[in-house]
């Protein structure tokens, strides 16, 4: 039979905390290093954008891996990392080939694999509800980042919803600026994009 805590003990714990600052902190919170993140919204709209600014931010305190399903190794990746200038990260921040789940797992298996694992995107992933399952129960000490399309507002695809139910972030990306809800306060949106964003939004 598992333990029963009182409520002193939750109340006295001390848990991680990635020490965010700035338009991270007023977006996020400090949150916990571990869970899942989620990003969703329109195409063309700066997701790819945000996620690799998130992805540079996070190198600061953990070793990100990116995953671009999607796109693959190519020059709109490349593009992509160049407009958040990610050459300042060096080797803080890997590019891996899009793998199978079972081929990601053995990866994440490894000494000092990476402790951020981004999934650009889930639908080209193809993981299930399962699968997504399986690699937040083996690696509960790693952030799981996945980004998801749309379709009448929503995330596409019934394992995009769950996921995003399941986060403990959340960026809804449109109009070039992302809007945050999430488990450790913040709610600040951030733009991607600040002269892009004030147009679309009128301001």
């Amino acid at each position: 039979m598992a333990r029963a805590y009182s409520v002193n003990n939750v109340l006295t714990a001390k848990f991680p905390e990635l020490p965010f600052d700035g338009a991270w902190l007023e977006a996020v919170g400090k949150p916990q290093p571990t869970g899942t993140w989620f990003v969703y919204g329109p195409p063309k709209n700066g997701k790819t954008t945000f996620t690799m600014m998130l992805a540079k931010y996070m190198t600061n305190f953990k070793r990100v891996l990116y995953l671009p399903y999607e796109e693959g190794i190519s020059l709109t990746t490349q593009m992509a990392l160049e407009r958040v200038q990610m050459r300042e990260v060096g080797a803080k921040m890997a590019i891996g080939l899009p793998e199978p789940v079972n081929e990601l797992m053995v990866r994440l298996e490894k000494h000092r694999s990476h402790d951020v694992v981004i999934t650009d995107s889930i639908q080209f992933a193809g993981f299930n509800w399962e699968e997504y399952k399986r690699l937040k129960a083996n690696f509960p000490q790693k952030i799981f980042t996945y980004i998801s399309h749309i379709e009448n507002g929503k995330p596409d695809g019934k394992t995009a919803q769950r996921i995003m139910r399941d986060a403990n972030v959340v960026f809804r990306v449109e109009g070039f600026r992302a809007f945050p809800t999430g488990r450790y306060g913040g709610g600040k949106p951030i733009d991607i994009w600040p002269e892009k964003a004030k147009q679309y939004w009128g301001e």
